[in-house]
C-alpha cells in the first residue's frame, strides 16, 4: 500500500476477567498488530467482563504493548457494569472524543476519528442520545477532505449469525441519517462477537468479532479486522486470530448516496433526526 493508504487495526470484545478469555489468542493478536504497523488502532469496547478495576488494569497491560502512537478506545456494555465507566475514564481517558489524525507522507492526508460511548450502565442495549446529535454532526463535517469515521461499541445494523436481534443501537435510524448527511466513510463497532461488514448509503459499517476469547457464536472463530482506506476504496480484511486466513471485502469510497430520497454529494444542515 502507498502513502495514500490509511491502515487501521480494529479489535474488540476480549473480555478480560472472563473464563473464556484466552491469553494465547490475545498474545497472537497483539503481535500481529505490532507487526502490521498500523496508522491507527481502534478498540470498540468490551475490554472487560464485569467492569471491575483489576479487569481494566489487565486490559490496559495488553493494550500498552501495541506500540502504536494512535489508539482509540471506547467502552462497551460489559465495561459499563458495576459503574465501570469510572475506571475506564481513570485508565483510558474520555469516553467521547474527536481526533484529527494526519497520515501519509509528510502527514499530507488526515482522518477525523470520532469516538462515542454508546453503552448504558448495566444494560446490554446502547444509544448515542439526542443530546449528542449536534456534536456528532459538527465533528464529522469539520474537514471536507478527511477520512470520516465513527467508533462505538454497539452495532448499527443487524449482524447475521448472532441469533435473535435485541441489542442493536436504540437510535440507529437517527444516527444513520446523521452519518449519511455527513458523508461518513466508516463506522467501526463490535458487540456481537461475529465479524461482518456492510455498505449502507455509502457508509462502510464494519463490526469486529471477539479477538481473544472463546465466546464465539456458531462456527465463527476469534478474529479481528484490518481496514485499509485509499482515496478510491475501503478494504476490510476479517483476520482469524493467530492464523493467516480470513475474508476480504472491498467497497468504493464515498459513492453518491441518497438521503431523504435525494442524491447528495456533501454534508448539509442536519436533517430530521437532528430536530427530534
Amino acid at each position: 500500500m502507498g502513502s495514500d493508504t490509511l491502515v487501521i487495526a480494529q479489535f474488540s470484545d476480549f473480555h478480560c476477567g472472563d473464563a473464556r478469555f484466552d491469553p494465547r489468542l490475545m498474545r497472537a493478536v497483539v503481535d500481529e498488530i505490532v507487526e502490521l504497523l498500523p496508522d491507527l488502532v481502534v478498540v470498540p469496547g468490551d475490554l472487560t467482563e464485569q467492569g471491575y478495576l483489576d479487569q481494566f488494569v489487565d486490559a490496559r497491560s495488553w493494550l500498552e504493548q501495541l506500540e502504536c502512537p494512535n489508539v482509540v478506545i471506547v467502552p462497551g456494555n460489559h465495561d459499563a457494569r458495576n459503574v465501570g465507566f469510572m475506571h475506564f475514564e481513570t485508565l483510558f481517558g474520555q469516553r467521547f472524543s474527536s481526533t484529527l489524525l494526519p497520515y501519509g507522507e509528510g502527514g499530507a492526508r488526515a482522518a477525523r476519528v470520532v469516538a462515542v460511548d454508546s453503552s448504558r450502565p448495566d444494560l446490554n442495549q446502547g444509544e448515542i442520545g439526542r443530546d449528542r446529535y449536534r456534536w456528532l454532526f459538527d465533528q464529522l463535517t469539520e474537514e471536507d477532505d478527511a477520512v470520516r469515521m465513527l467508533v462505538m461499541h454497539h452495532h448499527l445494523v443487524s449482524v447475521p449469525g448472532t441469533g435473535r436481534e435485541r441489542n442493536i443501537l436504540w437510535d440507529a435510524g437517527d444516527v444513520l441519517q446523521i452519518l449519511s448527511e455527513c458523508r461518513t466513510d466508516l463506522v467501526l463497532a463490535g458487540h456481537k462477537h461475529v465479524p461482518y461488514v456492510w455498505q449502507v448509503n455509502g457508509i462502510v459499517i464494519a463490526t469486529s468479532g471477539t479477538a481473544a476469547t472463546r465466546r464465539t457464536r456458531g462456527r465463527t472463530p476469534p478474529s479481528f479486522n484490518i481496514v485499509r482506506v485509499t482515496p478510491e476504496e475501503i478494504r476490510v480484511t476479517m483476520r482469524n486470530t493467530g492464523q493467516s486466513t480470513g475474508r476480504e471485502t472491498v467497497f468504493p469510497r464515498r459513492p453518491e448516496i441518497a438521503v431523504g430520497g435525494t442524491a447528495r454529494r456533501g454534508a448539509t444542515e442536519p436533517g430530521v433526526a437532528m430536530k427530534l
